[in-house]
């Protein structure tokens, strides 16, 4: 069990670090849409699409990241304080009854709103703007899929700690 959750945990840094990098690249173009357009008086849609879709990369890719990380968002008034046993147990169940079955939801509803989008090749409204809306909302279950492989591996290494501490 051990080198699976170690499996998805390496994928799940691939995308983190994908995303860290994502970041770098939306700097940039956010640094040249600003330069352009004060100092040119030139925009383009498209330059300013592509921040929003990288926008949306970063955030929707690093969550399982950051959950993998321990760095998400937790309001820990009881746990900070539990034993490890005690933690692995909340761990477990929170994976198991919330974070899983919300991750499930997530890819199931997005399903069709993808697919729908993929059968027309959905583009932006705005004229010069990025014919890439279907792959920008591929995002949505490709995000539930990492969260839900990362939910399985902390599920894993909860149920691990507990295991060797009993």
């Amino acid at each position: 069990m051990q080198k699976f959750c170690d499996k998805i945990d390496a994928l799940n840094n691939f995308f983190g670090q994908l995303a860290a990098w994502s970041v770098l690249v939306m700097v940039f173009i956010t640094f040249l849409v600003v330069v352009l357009r004060y100092g040119f008086n030139f925009g383009r849609i498209s330059l300013q699409e592509s921040i929003t879709y990288l926008h949306a990369f970063v955030f929707m890719l690093a969550g399982a990241y950051t959950l993998k990380h321990n760095q998400h968002v937790r309001v820990d008034i009881f746990y900070q304080d539990m034993s490890t046993r005690n933690k692995a147990k909340v761990d477990l169940f929170g994976t198991l009854f919330l974070l899983l079955p919300f991750t499930g939801f997530i890819a199931w509803i997005s399903f069709d709103y993808v697919l729908n989008s993929w059968k027309v090749l959905e583009s932006s409204r705005e004229a010069g703007g990025l014919p890439f809306v279907y792959i920008l909302k591929t995002l949505i279950p490709l995000m539930a899929i990492l969260l839900f492989l990362q939910a399985i591996s902390l599920a894993g290494h909860a149920w691990l700690r507990l295991k060797n501490q009993l």
